[in-house]
């Protein structure tokens, strides 16, 4: 059985969240969907938890962050083409997603990115590689030599 990772993020509003992610063509288990929260499908081994806040806070006693002002993670998602990255930005910010300004990076040509800010401030990168690029083999042991 292939490992699956379930990533969970609090939402304030969940219909809006649902709402916003469905614009981006993603889809949601309705078998792991009550008012609490729901489960939204990446792919087949990949889910995101959109968790109501007082939901979410009953798995930790940390304080939530608010994402709006502090960064808990960069979820990045690879897809298939730089179209679908468009595709799945430009849709980000069509839903009520905010732009990201991207700090200057070493520009590859085998590689496309953008990113956007979720309704609740959640940081997403949608990547593509080039498939030429990522057949390369690598290793610590071959970058050493």
């Amino acid at each position: 059985m292939a490992t699956s990772i379930f990533i969970d993020l609090p939402v304030k509003e969940l219909s809006a969240s649902v709402a916003f992610f469905n614009q981006l063509g993603f889809q949601f288990n309705a078998q792991m969907t009550d008012e609490r929260g729901t489960c939204m499908i990446i792919s087949e081994t990949i889910y995101v938890m959109l968790l109501v806040e007082p939901f979410f806070q009953t798995f930790t006693s940390k304080p939530l962050v608010n994402a709006h002002q502090a960064n808990e993670a960069i979820l990045c998602l690879s897809v298939d083409s730089r179209t679908e990255v468009d595709r799945i930005a430009d849709a980000a910010l069509a839903a009520g997603g905010t732009s990201v300004p991207q700090q200057p990076q070493n520009e590859a040509e085998f590689m496309y990115d953008r990113n956007f800010q979720d309704l609740d401030g959640h940081l997403w990168n949608i990547l593509y590689m080039d498939p030429a690029f990522a057949e390369q083999p690598a290793s610590v042991e071959a970058a050493a030599q």
